[in-house]
């Protein structure tokens, strides 16, 4: 019997599998679609809980309220306004159209999130000039007597962050993107606006990130001088702690979105007409999504860290779920904002006379 191989060497075919079955797409939008909306949807339940505690705690405290308290409020009201924003995002990631709701929606969200950013970093190097200005030069730039220029400074804060979130207005829209075929809200610029897109980009980078970041370091820094050279109480050891955990945390969430924002800036080419975030290079434009994302979970966190560094905000807590009266006259956050120098002597001095008095009281007892 002879058995005839030479029809089965000698087909020569070769099998393109990768024109059948694409790894890359077909991954990475099932990815997308389970791990994003998941995280935001965690994001939104912690991050309402929390800043909910926090707008609960400042009601009932109606009658006495610091400036720390004041900066506070509207630090929790950009992060809610950022949380209430989340569902579409998390819808837009998860639904094979994606973006399926109105351009209005979609410009109301972009927005959002740049004005969570705006005012978290200008309300943060509000705290920290008052500080510098208390420990460099013994004076407030707020004051408990005067609380209506930290009502004002906050309102300018949110002006500033309007203003700068303007683009967001003018420009977002939901735009196919060409390698999932789907709709997404991004930016959009026409032939004739390629010059609004870099001017945009380096308003946000300089006005929004750099100079503020800059300030706020240098205004940090300081303060760790003078606090190695001075009177180091206990009462300023714990602000200052408080405040560079803020601080730390808002620039562990956002500074690698903004890194990432300005690469990819340098990247982009003059006369591109299309929007940077859907045509990028596939690396650039993962990096976009997940540190976004990271600075979305930036509106979550804060609440937790007044929890484990607060020791006032925890006891406002428990008497709200107790329903007991704690109106007090202390801070809930430990942040030291507008509180006189006079007054953390008088308290000082209040301590030694307990100290004296306990003192001179002990030799009396024994004999």
């Amino acid at each position: 019997m002879d058995v005839v191989l030479d029809g089965i060497f000698r087909q020569n075919v070769t099998y393109d599998y990768d024109s059948d079955y694409e790894y890359k797409d077909d991954l990475e939008p099932k990815n997308s679609e389970v791990l994003i909306p998941l995280l935001y949807s965690v994001v939104l339940i912690v991050g309402l809980l929390g800043n909910g505690l926090v707008l609960a705690a400042l009601v009932w405290k109606r009658r006495f309220w610091t400036i720390s308290d004041i900066f506070v409020l509207h630090l929790s009201v950009a992060d809610v306004l950022l949380l209430v924003m989340l569902p579409f995002l998390a819808a837009q990631s998860s639904q094979t159209c994606g973006w399926c709701f109105k351009g209005f929606v979609c410009k109301i969200t972009g927005a959002a999130f740049n004005i969570n950013f705006y005012c978290g970093i200008f309300l943060l190097l509000c705290i920290g000039l008052d500080r510098c200005l208390s420990m460099a030069h013994a004076r407030r730039l707020f004051s408990q007597k005067r609380p209506a220029l930290a009502h004002i400074s906050c309102l300018l804060v949110w002006l500033c962050s309007l203003i700068l979130s303007i683009p967001d207005w003018i420009f977002m829209g939901a735009r196919k993107d060409p390698s999932h075929e789907k709709l997404l809200c991004v930016h959009k610029y026409a032939q004739s606006q390629t010059d609004w897109r870099l001017k945009s980009r380096l308003l946000h980078h300089m006005l929004g990130f750099l100079l503020p970041a800059a300030a706020l370091i240098i205004c940090w820094s300081c303060v760790l001088l003078r606090l190695q050279h001075g009177l180091k109480s206990l009462q300023k050891v714990i602000s200052i702690k408080v405040n560079l955990s803020l601080v730390a945390l808002f620039f562990l969430c956002w500074v690698p979105y903004n890194i990432t924002l300005l690469a990819d800036t340098v990247r982009s080419r003059p006369g591109e007409s299309n929007d940077l975030s859907v045509d990028s290079e596939g690396s650039i434009k993962t990096a976009l999504v997940v540190t976004s994302a990271l600075g979305c979970v930036h509106a979550c966190l804060r609440p937790l860290l007044y929890l484990g560094l607060c020791a006032n905000f925890k006891k406002q807590i428990l008497g709200l779920l107790r329903r007991a009266a704690a109106d007090s006259e202390r801070s809930l956050w430990e942040l030291g904002v507008g509180e006189d120098v006079l007054h953390d002597r008088r308290r000082e001095g209040e301590e030694l006379k307990q100290m004296t008095g306990v003192d001179h009281q002990i030799p009396s007892a024994q004999c």
